[in-house]
């Protein structure tokens, strides 16, 4: 005879026992594929995309072919999620503040320059970036990931900011127009100089200095009606 209360405990011990096998299952597969990620990129930036082997990431990782595949997937898709890994930086927090006035909108303008900076010119970005344009001929799809999934993460992100703006009355005109403008004024020549390996990343100072100047000058473009010079 078995008692109720015993069946129920041991069925609870069970289940907690199996679930604590799952989270470590879980974690241990997450740590083995950020582990994949980085042999990836490690492999694209050496041989370059169009070279590298699925075979040649597994080895790097210390994984199979069998367990690459399992947990990333093919080539394209382990390009597409070392590509999404840094683009979720950039999306717009939840807690955005409601943009009531002009000082709050070129302080979120400011905060959100400060942290696009910070990322994109982070050395592992620009290089691929770098990959992206020596890659351009033998493996363009290198170069459209980066496009749609990096790049429009920002785009997206600054677009929000400007629809929400335009919504509470702060600004007018086309929140893409209005996002390629402020990024203009963000980035000026550096990525470029970047790129080129002829500047340097700019250091927490500079880089918050450029983000403020940029949603200043940006602001000082797009002055409200009342704001406007008079004739």
């Amino acid at each position: 005879m078995v008692l109720y209360g015993t069946m129920v405990g041991k069925e609870r011990v069970m289940t907690k026992a199996s679930m604590s096998k799952r989270r470590q299952k879980g974690g241990d597969e997450a740590a083995v594929r950020e582990r994949i990620l980085e042999a990836a990129f490690a492999a694209f930036m050496k041989s370059g995309y169009a070279t590298t082997s699925t075979l040649e990431i597994a080895t790097r990782a210390r994984v199979s072919k069998r367990e690459l595949y399992a947990l990333v997937g093919n080539k394209h898709k382990i390009l597409i999620a070392c590509i999404s890994e840094r683009a979720r930086r950039l999306d717009v927090p939840a807690d955005l503040p409601v943009l009531r006035d002009r000082e709050t909108l070129e302080q979120v303008l400011a905060s959100f320059g400060t942290k696009l900076v910070r990322e994109v010119s982070d050395p592992t970005v620009i290089a691929v970036f770098r990959l992206a344009i020596g890659e351009a001929v033998q493996a363009p799809e290198v170069a459209r990931a980066l496009n749609n999934i990096g790049r429009e993460a920002s785009r997206a992100a600054l677009r929000k900011i400007m629809a929400g703006a335009q919504t509470s009355g702060l600004l007018t005109g086309r929140p893409t127009e209005l996002a390629e403008q402020f990024a203009g004024l963000l980035w000026r020549d550096l990525m470029v100089s970047l790129l080129l390996g002829v500047a340097e990343r700019p250091n927490p100072r500079e880089t918050a200095r450029r983000a403020r100047d940029a949603a200043a000058a940006f602001l000082q473009l797009h002055p409200l009606r009342n704001d406007a010079p008079s004739c």
